[in-house]
Order: C-alpha cells, then structure tokens, then sequence
C-alpha cells in the first residue's frame, strides 16, 4: 500500500500502551464523513485499494532493478483477493514493498496527507467520493464499506506489524507474531451488515473487470467450487444381536459436495499501448484511463501512437474532462502525470524530464524499447533518448488538442478548464509556440458567448484594418463599456476580450 507524501507533520496522540494511537483532525473528520454520509459509489473502495497494491509493486520493482535481492524469496508480484462468507470478510494481499511500524503509524493515520483538506472540502462542495484517489487519500475509502479494517504490512527494513482501526478517533499498531507475508501487505476489511454483496465472487469479478482491468500486475480472485460426488453411506443393522449380514445387498450411496478453493486471474488483457490503436475500442481507453488516473469521469481526448526508427516507443495520452486539484500549486505536487515504462517494466510515474509544467495535466504512459531497465533519477537529466521522447509527447500532445478543437463544444469545455495551461505555455515553450497559440480562444465584441482563435478572427477583419485590436481586464463586463471600444465599433473593427 502507498499513500501519497505527508503535507505537515503532526505529533500522534499515544496512550500508555504505546500502542494506540489517535487519528489526525484533518483524517477523523474525513473519515466522519466517509462513514457517516450516504454515498451510492461504495464500490470505489476496491479500485482505491487495488490502485495502491499496484503502486507498493511498482516500488518494490523498480527496487529490485539494481538490488534483486529485495525480492527475497517472494518473486512473484501479485495482487490476491479473498473473500470469506464465514467470516463476513474481504482480504487484499499484494507482494508490495510494505510497510514499516513507523510507516503505518505516520501514512494511515497520524500525518495528514496534502490532499486531505482539499478533498473534503470538495466533497462539501458536492464532488463525489470517487474522486477520493486523486486526492492521495484512497485508503480511508475502506470505511465506506467495512466498520473495521486491519492492515498487516512487512517491509525488508523491520519485522511484521498489523493496523487496526473501527474509526471512532484512535488505531492500534502492534507486532504481528504470526511472520506470514515474508514481505507486503495484506488488508483484511471486516465489512458492515449491510454491505454482504462484497464478498459475492461474481461482484467482486466484474468490479475488477470495471475498474481494474489495466493493472499490470495479475490479479488473482480465490474461487470458491463445489464438487459433488458419491460416498458409501454408513448403515447399522436394524438388529444389533443378528451378527449375520448379506455380504450381496447392494451397498447405499449417498452425494456430499466437498468445497474446493481455485485461483483465477481476473485481468488478462496485455498492455493497451502494445497493441494498434485501430484494435483498441472506446470504451476501453476510458476503462484504462480510470484505472490509470482513477478518475470516474472520461477523458476528453486520447492520443495512441507508436515511434519506430533510431528510437521506439509507444505511447497513450489522455487529456482529462477536469482539473486536477492542485493543478497550479507549488510544493510537492507531481510535475506531470505520465508513468514511464522501459519493456513494459514500470520505472517512475514523477519524471521531470517527461512532460513541459504547462502539460502536467496530461496523464498517460510511455514505453521505451532503448532506455536501460535501471537507469537512475539522476541519468534521465542527461538521457539525450529522454529528451526526443519528451519532444515527441509535447508535438502529440497539441496534435491531440488540435483534433479536439474539430468538435466547437468539446473544446470550449476543455479550454475553459485548461486555458491558463496553454498560456503559460506560450511563456515557456518558444519551440511550439506559433502552435500553441493557434490553439488559444478568446470571446470578442462580435462573438457573444461564442469562442474565437486568432486565424479565424484574421480571416474576417475588414478590409484595410491596419492591425489586431484587442483590450484586456478583469472580465468581459469590465472591458465592454471601454470608451476605447465605442471607437473601433462604429469603424466596424472587431476587439479581442483578453481577460485572464
């Protein structure tokens, strides 16, 4: 399990045993929410949880590039699912880098993560709680359908520790005995009365199906069979004193089913970027964008392309309908938001070296076929292959706007929200920026609501009219009244509105 960096660090409240501790302010009230509040999405917990099993196998991967020996004598990189009727319980185990006592004491509960405050306060707004991963607090999303959860973790730096918490203000962290995991996590959900259709093997299945398809890592569902067959049934003598028995009476039968359990890999479908994109349906690019982002909601445009030659690699990138929350924050938010891949093996998702500040909101995947498997932070600054990749992204990514903007209304919803995106590029990217700048729109004294680009604003100027006029402030009502605009009007001169 990963969660996403601390903001602030904030002491924990601990009682004698020193084993209890007392939820962050910030977490208790998110997870009053969670548990008190109506939300018809339950099922968004399992996607949450599967996301960050993914990403403690990515870390442990990427690890074992230039140390193999972090594996250990557990190789094998999975995602398990149990689900137990008996015991009303549903179990994630991954084979993931773990957790340390100190990392489960700090990241599930008494260090309040940066997205906290910022996803509560859009789910007063009215956000939904699926949006509840974007905000790097996915774990807590748990509580929507189990009223107690248990998180044994073993990490290769300490012994085997289990979390436990039914919410109400406090957790335990205590030493596991039992030693089991040999390293990763395994997340036991003890689920509420009312929530017995998670633990449905079929439920659970097409969940997976949904929402988790593209993981890469395999995720294994423990099936439940039943297998009838016949067994002698065992008979008494009517009599007890008769010791004579009628060795040729046909001896009775009778069906028992025995219940075997079965592991079945419910995401079998090979990487999206490795096949043609002609193969690749609609629906399922928005299936592996929300795993990807874990974003509900659709992409607004897709770019699928290969680059064959002196470099290859292939690509999928995904213009999101929203804004991501901390979009024009400063500090430890992501740079951008493409994983890089090396031969299908995941190597960051945080590269500075991939994608321009202007494009950060651009999410995908790129996958080399030239760059070393264990190539470091520090070598990707310099990597000259990193850097026609980058170029390539940046040149697919305005082709990707440029083909939205074929369709009026999706690209105004896409421009109102990425606008100030691509004016900061047209400050940062000077290569593109003729480009960019044929993407920008703006409203004028002639458009009404309507959005308007500079070429479509220079194919109707009037005749004679010496240049482009334009006027900028705070909003359009502000400029309107301009005396400056009463002018250029009775000359029949259209004026740009510039008021970002």
């Amino acid at each position: 399990v990963k969660m996403a960096a601390a903001a602030a660090a904030v002491p924990a409240t601990t009682t004698t045993d020193g084993k209890t501790f007392a939820f962050n302010a910030d977490i208790n009230q998110l997870m009053s929410l969670i548990i008190n509040t109506f939300y018809s999405k339950k099922e968004v917990f399992l996607r949450e949880l599967i996301s960050n099993a993914s990403d403690a196998l990515d870390k442990i991967r990427f690890a074992s590039l230039t140390d193999t020996s972090v594996l250990g004598e557990v190789k094998d990189l999975k995602i398990d699912l149990i689900a137990d009727k008996a015991a009303n319980t549903l179990t994630i185990r991954d084979t993931g880098i773990g957790m340390t006592k100190t990392d489960l004491v700090n990241n599930l509960g008494t260090i309040a993560k940066s997205g906290t405050k910022s996803f509560m306060e859009a789910l007063q707004a009215g956000a939904d709680i699926s949006m509840i991963g974007q905000f790097g607090v996915g774990f807590y999303a748990a509580f929507l359908v189990a009223d107690k959860v248990e998180v044994f973790s073993k990490n290769n730096e300490d012994e085997q520790y289990v979390w436990t918490s039914s919410a109400g203000g406090s957790f335990t962290v205590e030493r596991d005995e039992t030693d089991d995991l040999g390293r990763g996590t395994r997340i036991v959900l003890h689920l509420k009365a009312d929530q017995g259709e998670f633990i449905d093997e079929s439920k659970i299945e097409a969940l997976v199906k949904t929402h988790s398809e593209f993981i890469s890592y395999p995720i294994n569902l423990r099936k439940t069979k039943e297998v009838e067959r016949e067994v002698e049934e065992d008979e008494e003598d009517e009599d007890e004193d008769d010791e004579v028995k009628d060795v040729d009476k046909d001896k009775k039968t009778k069906k028992v089913k025995d219940v075997t359990h079965e592991w079945e890999v419910l995401n079998k479908q090979k990487p999206l970027w490795t096949r043609k994109p002609e193969e690749v349906t609609t629906d399922e690019y928005a299936s592996f964008y929300k795993s990807l982002t874990n974003d509900w909601d659709s992409h607004a445009a897709v770019k699928h392309f290969s680059v064959e030659g002196q470099l290859e690699f292939s690509a999928i990138l995904f213009a999101p309908a929203r804004a991501p929350f901390d979009m024009f924050e400063s500090g430890k938010k992501k740079r951008n938001n493409i994983k890089l891949y090396v031969r299908r093996v995941f190597i960051m998702d945080d590269s500075e070296e991939l994608m321009p500040e202007y494009l950060s909101f651009v999410k995908g995947v790129v996958d080399s076929e030239d760059l070393p498997l264990n190539i470091s932070r520090e070598s990707l600054q310099q990597n000259k292959i990193l850097r026609v990749i980058k170029k390539n992204l940046v040149r697919k990514s305005l082709e990707m706007f440029k083909e939205l903007s074929e369709d009026a209304e999706a690209y105004k919803k896409f421009y109102e929200t990425f606008s100030k995106n691509l004016k900061l590029g047209i400050h940062e990217d000077s290569t593109n920026r003729s480009k960019i700048a044929d993407l920008l729109r703006y409203q004028t004294s002639k458009s009404g609501e309507d959005l308007v680009s500079l070429k479509e604003y220079v194919e109707r100027m009037k005749e004679g009219q010496p240049g482009i006029y334009y006027i900028s402030g705070e909003s359009k009502a502000a400029v309107e009244d301009a005396p400056f605009l009463e002018q250029l009007k009775k000359k029949g001169y259209e004026v740009i509105y510039m008021t970002d």
